[in-house]
Order: C-alpha cells, then structure tokens, then sequence
C-alpha cells in the first residue's frame, strides 16, 4: 500500500525535526510526490575517567532521506496535428492521416478507421523525451466521390412488348453506397419502334451523382454486329511477341470443343490456362475440363485454370476456391490459378461496392493459399486502371485483357490477353492468345 504524505503532516514533520536541529526544505512542485521518509538516530556516552571528573556526550544525530518521482509531461508546445476530413474506405496510416507534427509517433503504421461517415475519435501515440504519451484527435470520414460509370450504354437495345428498366442496359458501382438510385429523364414507349434518348442520373445514399446520356432503341429483335475481326495465326503471334523472356500461351474453354494438345505443343504453345468451371448459382465444371486436364498432362504441357466467378459475397467465393481446389485433386498447376469476374455491365444489380468486390478476390487469394495454390486476378485494361484498387493488384500476379497491337495500361502485370482471335493447329475456330513475362 502506497501512503501520500500530505503538505500539512510534511510541514509538522519539518517543524519538529528542527527542534533536534535539522532542516527540511518542503517544495511546492506539483511534480514532485513524497514516497518515503527515513530516519536513524545514535547517542554515544563517555563514563568519567580516572584522570577527569568530565563527561564527554556526543548529541544524537538525526537524518532524514525524503525520495521524490517525477511525472512525465507531455510537451508544453506540441504539434500534432491531423486531416479535418478523410473519404470513406481510404487506407491511411497514421504517419499519412497526421498533416504537422513535432513529435515521433509510437505507432505510424497503423490503419486510421475509415468503415463508415461519420465523427470519430483516434488515440495518437508519441513518444517525447523517451516517454510516451497520447493525444485524442478528432476527424470526419465523409464519402464525397460520386457513383463510377462502367457501362453508359453499350448494347442499348430493348424488344418490344417486354417491360424496360434502365438498369439492364447501363452498370456502375460507387464506392461505398451498395444500393445505388438511378433515375432519368425523357420519355420511352417500349412497345413502340424507335429510338428514345434519355438523360441518366445514378445518385449515392451521400447525395453523390453521375449524369450521363444514353439512346435506348426499341426494336423488334436485337440486331447481330457484323464480325469484322481479323484472324491471326499463331505463328504470325509468335513472331510479334515472342523473344527472350517471354512464353507465349493460349486460354480456352468449352468454347474450343476438341482440343490437340499435342498439336499445339508442336505449333509453339507454350502454356495453357483452362477454365475449370463457372457459376451462376451453383457451380458447374466446364464440359471439357477433365478431358482438357488429361490431355495437358499427357502433353507434358505448362498449364493452369481460371474459374468464372458471379458471387457477391466472400462465403460464396470461399466454397467456391475449395471446390476448385478438391477439382483439381491436391495436384499442382504451373501458373497461379486466375480469379475471373466479369458481369459489369449490370454490376449494380449484384448489391455490391467497389471495395467488396475487391475484397472477394483477396478472400479467394487467401482460401486457395490454405491449399498450397497461387493465384492471379484477370481483367480488362478499364477495369484494372479505374475499378480494381492498387492493393488489390499488389496481391498478386495479374492477368491483362486488352485486344491492340501495344497495350498503354502502365500497371505491372504477369500475362496479357492480347488477342481473342487466334488461329492455331489443334483447335478449331478462333482461341485467345497470351504473352507470360518471366
């Protein structure tokens, strides 16, 4: 048990020590805490001698240790300041959320919580004069940036006689708001031939808003677009993009029905990623997999799979990578296995944001990881620049899509998708065609 000597037992204590002549000094510094006070006396006599009728007394002599600790202060002229405001699911340290300061901070690299708008309160450890101390801060987490526009209209075409919603023919995703509203103005008949303009509006639950225009046709069947593509042999492709430190590969699917692997080994493929499965629902193996599987093997051929995901939430995603990871038996693959979600042109109907969607693919990344498998996340030049966040291409390998003879995208990437209409020995029709940078 600790006792606090109050000033008033202090200041008696130092009056009666002075009567045995001694002095204390008492201190007014609110700094300064009595912990013990210690006090030792000796008397020593002399007896008469022989030779002498005096008597010799040496006074007792009285010491008193008075122990003070001193409380640490912080700084009389700190600065610490930090951001007024921050957007909502921004990843911000500590070190970057603080704006002035002139203190060391104990624990900079730590997350500030940007979850939801709102007012909140952060504890800011510092360290000053070798101790350390915390400082309350308050900030504001507002969400300020309006809904991304992924699809303004690509195939604005709607039947006659079937009921028109807007929503089926344009997609876009905020960044925080799951449940966008979109309204418009201008006027369609959809029972009616023709074209009918309409002005757009997709607004966030924060007041955030989107305009755009778009021209809706009503037709009686949806016209089929001339293929006006060119074909390109795979030798042709090899002898534009092959070279030193580079592997050149093909994906494909049911979509190639009967595939020769031992033709395209002989063409000068390298590699191949098959798609494994999709899921609309439930999922379901694509109908030449296992064949594909056993052929590739057989080849002695690199290869590796990619599942075509529809989910919207990470249980699903997470049953769905162990599903890919029991198909594949616990053998292992040569590429990192590719997480492939696509439906944007409607993406608001999924009830999704853009971090959740990010967020699916690291719980993919992190599921198949259990089962000692890579992973790598496919898509477009858009949607890599304007949708997927840098954390999220930082997690791994990714796998470019963007159809033109030198891409622009200035991202790293693994593989880039660089044409869908390739022709090569072993598959009939047109196939994709890959470049891997070792």
């Amino acid at each position: 048990m600790k006792y606090i000597l109050t000033s008033a037992f202090i200041a008696g204590a130092a009056l009666l020590l002075a009567g045995c002549g001694n002095k204390v000094s008492t201190h007014s510094d609110p700094d300064l805490k009595v912990s013990s006070v210690t006090t030792s006396t000796s008397t020593e006599k002399t007896s008469p001698s022989s030779s002498s009728n005096a008597v010799t007394t040496t006074t007792s002599t009285t010491t008193t240790a008075v122990t003070t600790t001193t409380v640490p202060q912080p700084p009389a002229d700190l600065i610490l300041k930090g951001m007024d405001t921050v957007e909502v699911y921004t990843e911000l340290t500590l070190d970057e959320f603080i704006t002035d300061k002139n203190v060391e901070l104990s624990e900079g690299s730590a997350l500030l919580n940007t979850a939801d708008p709102g007012e909140y309160q952060v504890d800011i450890k510092y360290i000053s004069n070798g101790n350390e101390f915390t400082e309350k801060l308050t900030y504001n987490v507002a969400d300020t940036t309006p809904p991304l526009l992924l699809n303004s209209g690509w195939n604005p075409y709607h039947v006659a006689g079937k009921d028109f919603d807007l929503s089926n023919y344009v997609g876009f995703a905020d960044n925080y708001d799951r449940n966008v509203s979109l309204t418009y103005t201008g006027d369609i008949d959809p029972n009616t031939l023709g074209n009918y303009p309409l002005h757009a509006i997709a607004t966030d639950s924060s007041g955030n808003s989107t305009e755009w225009d778009v021209t809706i046709s009503v037709v009686n069947s949806v016209p089929v677009p001339p293929d006006d593509r060119t074909r390109v042999p795979f030798s042709d492709f090899a002898a534009a993009y092959g070279g030193e430190g580079r592997r050149l590969g093909l994906d494909i699917s049911a979509w190639q029905t009967d595939v020769d692997f031992n033709a395209l080994k002989n063409a000068g493929c390298d590699f191949v990623i098959m798609r494994a499965g999709y899921c609309y629902g439930d999922p379901k193996t694509d109908d030449y997999f296992f064949q594909n599987l056993e052929r590739a093997r057989a080849a002695g051929m690199d290869y590796s799979i990619y599942f075509y995901f529809t989910d919207n939430n990470e249980e699903e995603v997470r049953e769905h990578a162990r599903w890919l990871a029991d198909v594949l038996g616990g053998e292992p693959v040569d590429l990192p296995i590719a997480f492939d979600w696509e439906d944007f042109g409607t993406f608001q109907q999924f009830g999704m944001n853009i971090k959740d969607l990010n967020d699916l693919y690291a719980a993919f990344r992190d599921e198949l990881s259990k089962y000692g498998y890579d992973t790598m996340l496919y898509s477009s030049r858009n949607f890599l620049r304007d949708f997927w966040t840098e954390k999220t291409k930082s997690l791994g390998p990714v796998w470019l899509a963007h159809y033109v003879d030198e891409t622009n995208y200035d991202g790293d990437y693994y593989i880039w998708q660089q044409s869908s209409c390739g022709r090569i020995d072993g598959i009939a029709g047109d196939v994709d065609m890959n470049v891997l940078y070792e």
